[in-house]
């Protein structure tokens, strides 16, 4: 336990000192920074919405502006394989540095691995486990996701290695010290830390050659053959793979004349080795090589990321004659931790029950989330007060309303539901598709998109054969071609809006339970259904973060509000927003629920805002912080001023009957209860002072004269301040709004003891 503390107390170190380098990238000229950041996506519509999260980013100045960011789709939406992906990014630095011999010398690189189905935890599908939320807020406000996490923390990383390419798997958050790193190496270094092999035997392990060398890879071998190999240390420790790799440049020039000739890349060259058939694994095709005991015929028969074939053959015959000769260092870092996105299983308990086990990260269940209850976990969710969600239940980018109920265990993704009853142990995510359709996704927790039918597949609490029989469906009906997975079965409605979508969700885990009508499955059975591949492919994946943008602001921007409501001081409830403030999409949502907020809220949203302008100078759409204040203050004067009018005598009778009136008056001093009795705080709570009138000098100091006049207009004097005027009509007067009118008392005088009407034009001849 102490040693775990220990453990603990580094990695939160590590971090803060992460982010003052992240923060010290960002402002300093001359800190290291990496020369690259390239992201590999699945498709074009995937890399669209990597390119539009990092543009977000760059516009509100969290990325460094002197790195180069890229986003490389597989070509043609055709899955090349990581190996190929890398091939990409080999050709994409080779074209911008066209003068170079070594285009990679010398240049510091970031490649991260984003470009997976995502098949175990498909909600993250169309926009990748790289954006996929992180439970906890970062130092300056923002939600964080894993990409965030990457960013933060290989901040530091540059400054430990002249050059090379460091490549990380996107779904997989590394926490460690970048100072642990030595990158005194020739070849290639895998990043490794001890895990217990009860963890190793699901992941990949290397087998350390006594000299800090990789011996050889053990992918997914069980506890005996860890032991048996001589993994596993005295503490029942292995070397686990992080999927994080740093390769030379010299290693990757090796790689690079594969795809080129004389320094430029031949496109036939290229298509070789980056194509749908070969589809070459990185971690497979390239790090295998590099072992010391690795054979070529052994190399031959290693698992391929697609299917053993000729085309692949071929190629792991020229990697291994082009690198082969290369070594890979294993670099093992501790204290270090691996946390790992792998199934939705796994994502839930890490968000729920597990999140205690990162308090030390400031991990929490509930992030930027309008929630007024605990024991579920929350992300960019908003929770309406009569809503019930059952234990260890998550929730994303979602609106719960009404009179829900949300069964435990439950993960709801991207949905809007109003009154309706979710069950448990269940997922629901809802796609919005090109074109405006929508379909909502439904399965089980346990469910694995992997599995093959005719064999026992999991599905919504039952199987996938039993949900075939008990409704007659047949193969033909969810497969149109040989590969019966889950992952491929046309299950899902397309739907032309958010209600039918739910109905339609509903009706399929009726169907999984045997209590769907006939009329229900005739109109499953009726409607164009996507499959979990097909839906996500077909996803309008801007409109998706656009959604996620809007639901963020609107949570904020609520927060915000109920901060203010509870009394808050408005500018510790300005801190919701942290660093980033409020953006202009905020500023809007509050404009709103200020025009239909009553009276107290909206001076108060108001005023805040005007504040926050007025410190930060922020002006929106030409909108300066004095034209919000005046609203403020202008809404608590129309407040006054309408309730005044309601009690204004009738003054149709008035006539003048003396030619002068003189008043005396004595001043006012207050003893208690000061300021209570001004606006807003008499109009909500009302005024409570105790008052005592004075004389001065023995007289009355407030004096009075009224005077009738043969001429139809009012002359005002004060004498006090030496100014007078003269006015013509009853419209000047009743504009007695200014503060800065000298006369603004002397003609609210008039009109609050009905001399002058509110609105009436002729009235000085009736007098």
């Amino acid at each position: 336990m102490k040693y775990e503390k220990m453990n603990n107390l580094f990695l939160r170190q590590s971090y803060l000192d992460s982010w003052e380098d992240y923060e010290r990238s960002l402002k300093k000229k001359s800190f290291i920074k990496w020369d690259y950041i390239i992201l590999t996506a699945s498709n074009e519509a995937q890399a669209t919405a990597y390119r539009n999260q990092i543009e977000n980013r760059l516009e509100k100045g969290l990325l460094p502006e002197e790195t180069t960011y890229a986003v490389l789709p597989d070509p043609e939406g055709k899955r090349v394989g990581s190996g190929g992906a890398t091939f990409q990014v080999m050709r994409y630095i080779a074209e911008q540095e066209p003068e170079r011999e070594n285009p990679f010398k010398n240049r510091r690189i970031l490649v991260i691995h984003s470009g997976g189905d995502s098949k175990r935890v498909p909600q993250y599908s169309a926009i990748g486990k790289l954006f996929s939320p992180v439970p906890r807020e970062l130092p300056d406000g923002r939600s964080s996701t894993l990409f965030d996490e990457f960013i933060v923390g290989m901040s530091g990383v540059p400054s430990r290695i002249q050059e090379g390419m460091l490549v990380l798997s996107g779904d997989v958050l590394l926490l460690f010290n970048p100072l642990q790193i030595d990158a005194q190496f020739d070849g290639a270094a895998a990043i490794s830390i001890k895990e217990p092999v009860a963890t190793g035997k699901n992941h990949g392990v290397f087998l350390n050659d006594g000299h800090d060398y990789v011996k050889c890879f053990l992918h997914k071998q069980t506890e005996e053959r860890l032991r048996e190999m001589g993994a596993v240390n005295k503490a029942g420790n292995v070397d686990l793979d992080t999927g994080a790799v740093l390769f030379g440049s010299a290693l990757l020039q090796a790689l690079f004349r594969l795809i080129s000739t004389e320094g430029k890349v031949d496109e036939k060259k290229f298509r070789q080795f980056c194509n749908e058939e070969a589809r070459i694994s990185f971690y497979g095709d390239f790090l295998y090589p590099l072992a010391n005991d690795s054979t070529l015929e052994d190399f031959y028969k290693e698992a391929a990321e697609g299917q053993l074939n000729e085309a692949l053959h071929e190629c792991r015959t020229q990697i291994w004659n082009a690198i082969h000769h290369f070594s890979m260092k294993l670099l093992c870092l501790s204290p270090a931790e691996f946390i790992h996105f792998g199934t939705t299983r796994e994502l839930r308990s890490l968000v729920t029950k597990n999140v205690q086990d990162y308090e030390f990260l400031d991990w929490k269940m509930q992030v930027n989330s309008a929630v007024q209850k605990e024991g579920f976990a929350a992300h960019n969710a908003y929770v309406g007060s009569r809503a019930k969600i059952g234990k260890e239940a998550y929730l994303e980018n979602c609106y719960i309303l009404g009179n829900s109920e949300v069964g435990d265990g439950t993960v709801l993704s991207h949905v809007r539901i109003m009154d309706r009853k979710i069950p448990e142990q269940i997922v629901m995510h809802g796609i919005e598709l090109t074109g405006g359709k929508k379909v909502i996704r439904i399965y089980g927790v346990p469910d694995n998109p992997k599995g093959k039918y005719p064999g026992e597949v999991s599905f919504l609490g039952t199987t996938l054969n039993q949900f075939m029989a008990q409704n007659k469906v047949t193969k033909e009906e969810l497969w149109k071609g040989e590969e019966t997975y889950l992952w491929f079965a046309d299950l899902y409605p397309v739907c032309d809006d958010w209600e039918d979508a739910l109905d339609m969700a509903e009706i399929i885990y009726k169907m999984a339970h045997g209590t769907a009508t006939k009329e229900e499955i005739s109109r499953w059975r009726e409607t164009e259904r996507l499959s979990l591949y097909s839906s996500f492919n077909a996803a309008d994946i801007e409109a998706s973060c656009d959604q996620e943008r809007f639901l963020e602001n609107r949570i904020l921007a609520r927060c915000f509000i109920r901060k203010l409501e509870q009394g808050m001081y408005y500018a510790d409830a300005l801190k919701i927003f942290g660093k980033r403030g409020i953006s202009k999409e905020i500023f809007k949502l509050l404009m709103e629920d200020a025009a239909e907020a009553d009276f107290s809220l909206k001076i108060r949203i108001y005023h805040a805002v005007s504040c926050y302008m007025k410190k930060t100078r922020t002006i929106y759409d030409d909108l300066h912080y004095d034209a919000l204040e005046n609203d403020c203050f202008g809404t608590i004067q129309e407040v006054i001023y309408e309730e005044a009018e309601k009690k204004l005598p009738d003054s149709a009778g008035y006539r003048i009957v003396k030619d002068q009136v003189d008043i005396a008056l004595p001043v006012r001093v207050n003893w208690g209860g000061g300021w209570t009795d001004t606006p807003p705080h008499c109009n909500e709570k009302g005024g409570v002072v105790l008052n005592a009138a004075m004389k001065l000098r023995g007289i009355y100091p407030v004096q009075i004269t009224v005077k009738r006049l043969d001429e139809l207009h009012v002359e005002f004097e004060s004498k006090d301040i030496g100014v007078y005027t003269t006015v013509d009509s009853a419209a000047e007067i009743q504009d007695c709004h200014n503060p800065y009118d000298s006369f603004a008392l002397h003609k609210a005088a008039l009109i609050a003891c009905g001399i002058i009407p509110v609105r009436k034009k002729q009235i000085f001849r009736r007098f």
